[in-house]
């Protein structure tokens, strides 16, 4: 992936917009990441105004998307869902068919919608929104409770920050996990939250996060190795199993079981790209117990097997004080 072309609406939302700016835009290229043609650009180059008030002048028309390896669409306001400009519809239909990555932001999937390339498709947005993208488009088959779902070359987002997790995931599988982290560190936000996570939580500022939970988790993270289960992270924070899941799922948006296999493979994913260990290593090394299993997660999760990530994103190994378990 070399080329992006974000395109903007009238009515735009700046926030997703600049996710969109921030993840692909900026030169990173003294950290070693490589840097994308990334480009704005609209039906009509000229003033698009946003739904905050101000303008965007937009230089770029629709034709450099028609060429882009990867089209963002931008998030926009739901009283210019029924009117969207066809040439832009287009476009994104162009993408799907040539095998483009497209990917959405927020509300910016009921233009995704509107093009048609949802149909028959896994997909979500912004929870508010979901019931209204179900009863616009029942053939879609939306989520209502995941960050962002990938179905395909096709990901969708849900609100505000689960457009970060989404560009996050994409890059993941186009310049790997460690320079992934390195955008995600520059960002100042987490590498990487699982696209089934909740869209959100019971608490908003968390009770036990900081008494209980978070030890427990930093913990885990030091013993992935382990076989680690939930009675085992339910004792070190003393509570009953039944207690402690119901916490940390309603802390942290995900069940301990699927809390651990993520952080499982991503550090899996952080020792393919920067040691010579042999799968069984690895699989040892992450807590999987064999290789068998950490195949079966790995694709799961990824998408891709464990040889065929190390081939893509192999770099020059690390020492063994750098490789560690994946935050």
């Amino acid at each position: 992936m070399k080329t992006v072309a974000c395109i903007v609406q009238e009515g735009f939302a700046p926030f997703e917009f600049g996710v969109a700016c921030e993840a692909f835009g900026l030169d990173r290229s003294a950290q070693g990441v490589p840097n994308f043609d990334f480009r704005v650009v609209a039906a009509e180059p000229g003033e698009i105004r946003s739904k905050l008030g101000f303008s965007l002048l937009v230089e770029e028309g629709l034709g450099f998307a028609d060429e882009a390896d990867l089209v963002i669409v931008a998030a926009t306001p739901h009283e210019y869902w029924d009117e969207q400009d066809p040439r832009i519809l287009d476009v994104i239909r162009r993408a799907v068919d040539r095998g483009a990555w497209v990917l959405s932001v927020c509300s910016g999937a009921f233009t995704l919608a509107n093009a048609g390339v949802l149909d028959g498709r896994r997909a979500t947005t912004h929870w508010m929104y979901t019931d209204e993208m179900a009863r616009r488009h029942p053939t879609i088959d939306v989520n209502p409770d995941v960050l962002y779902v990938q179905d395909d070359r096709i990901i969708t987002s849900a609100g505000t920050a689960a457009g970060i997790d989404a560009c996050l995931h994409l890059l993941r599988q186009e310049i790997g996990a460690d320079l992934t982290n390195v955008i995600a560190r520059r960002m100042v936000v987490p590498p990487q939250r699982d696209g089934g996570q909740a869209q959100f939580i019971d608490r908003p500022l968390p009770e036990y996060v900081s008494t209980s939970l978070a030890p427990v988790a930093d913990w885990a993270l030091d013993n992935l190795h382990l076989e680690l289960t939930v009675e085992d992270m339910a004792a070190r924070s003393h509570m009953s199993p039944r207690t402690f899941a119901r916490r940390f799922k309603a802390d942290l948006g995900a069940t301990p079981a699927a809390w651990l296999a993520r952080q499982r493979v991503l550090h899996a994913q952080r020792l393919l790209e920067r040691t010579d260990f042999g799968i069984d290593r690895i699989a040892d090394d992450c807590g999987f117990g064999s290789a068998a299993v950490l195949r079966q997660n790995f694709t799961r999760i990824l998408g891709i097997t464990p040889s065929a990530y190390r081939d893509r994103f192999r770099c020059l190994p690390a020492t063994q004080n750098d490789v560690a378990p994946a935050a």
